[in-house]
């Protein structure tokens, strides 16, 4: 089991969705059991349990809960800074940007459609292989990024 606060991130070799140690790592940061997690989802005990067991894929509706919940669990509203001002983004590009327009500015991540690194982002895969990588996401949800080793 990984140590508390470090997360391997998959994005690191091509994928952006959550693996089974960061599904159980998260699980017991939102300090919950597997049958009160399964209740918050709206999902199953047994999958909550595939997922921890690396026997299912965390779906991506699920994985975005989780991230949402943490990022609640971790901050009070009003305690990130916005996007547009970590990243310095133009006039322009904050008026064209569904977090701008929505003032999520800490939720940037979760809002697709967003204009981070000058384009939409309109999927949740091409869209997570950007914020993981992003201060916003990581302050926000408090991942971090661990780089294997190799070999």
């Amino acid at each position: 089991m990984p140590q508390r606060g470090i997360f391997l991130i998959r994005f690191l070799q091509g994928e952006a969705s959550m693996d089974h140690q960061e599904f159980q790592v998260f699980r017991q940061k939102l300090g919950k059991t597997q049958k009160q997690l399964s209740e918050l989802l709206g999902t199953s005990l047994k999958a909550i349990q595939s997922f921890e067991q690396g026997w299912r894929k965390v779906p991506v509706h699920i994985e975005r809960q989780m991230l949402f919940l943490l990022t609640l669990k971790k901050k009070k509203a009003g305690d990130a800074r916005p996007c547009w001002d970590v990243r310095h983004c133009s006039m322009e590009t904050r008026r064209d940007c569904p977090a701008w327009e929505f003032d999520t500015g800490s939720l940037c991540w979760f809002i697709n459609g967003t204009l981070c690194q000058g384009k939409p982002q309109t999927n949740w895969g091409s869209k997570m292989k950007v914020c993981r990588k992003c201060e916003v996401f990581r302050s926000g949800t408090g991942v971090s990024v661990l780089k294997r080793n190799a070999g």
